[in-house]
């Protein structure tokens, strides 16, 4: 599969909320594929799957961890490949303890920071499709068709009388 993105989710608690990111793939029709895999709990099936995924040409890593949130750090510590981290709302901290570990990477590993929950996993949907869309000139048609009509949505709503 060409262009194919990598959602990994380090719980299956997170299935809800990585789901939006798998719609936004759906609607520009990118394939993907959806893991469970924890930086501390399995980082054997981490390595594992990071690894495939480089070998079936996988475009770019969407990572959601809560709490420590260690997930997208590490992937992206093992490839080259463009990570985009999902901070979840999983732990009493809010997600801020996940966004403060997704986010405050050291040099030379970069992870893409997407907001904390589900508005994140809509715009790691986005940010993967764009990645994509470099590549492919079908992805980039949706996308600036997505764009059009986000613009005429606000258009229309600004129209109604409040």
């Amino acid at each position: 599969m060409k262009h194919k993105v990598l959602i990994i989710m380090g719980s299956d608690s997170d299935l809800p909320l990585m789901e939006e990111a798998g719609k936004m793939l759906d609607s520009f029709a990118i394939p993907y594929e959806m893991r469970i895999a924890s930086a501390h709990r399995s980082p054997e099936l981490v390595d594992e799957i990071v690894s495939r995924a480089e070998k079936e040409g996988v475009a770019a890593i969407i990572a959601g961890a809560g709490a420590a949130a260690h997930l997208a750090g590490v992937i992206a510590s093992k490839t080259t490949l463009p990570v985009i981290g999902v901070p979840i709302d999983s732990s009493p901290l809010k997600g801020v303890d996940a966004l403060y570990a997704t986010v405050q990477m050291p040099p030379g590993v970069p992870v893409a920071t997407m907001a904390v929950g589900k508005a994140g996993a809509k715009n790691a949907g986005i940010f993967a499709a764009q990645i994509v869309a470099s590549s492919d000139r079908k992805v980039e048609r949706l996308l600036k068709d997505f764009k059009r009509s986000m613009a005429a949505e606000v258009k229309r709503k600004s129209r109604v009388k409040i």
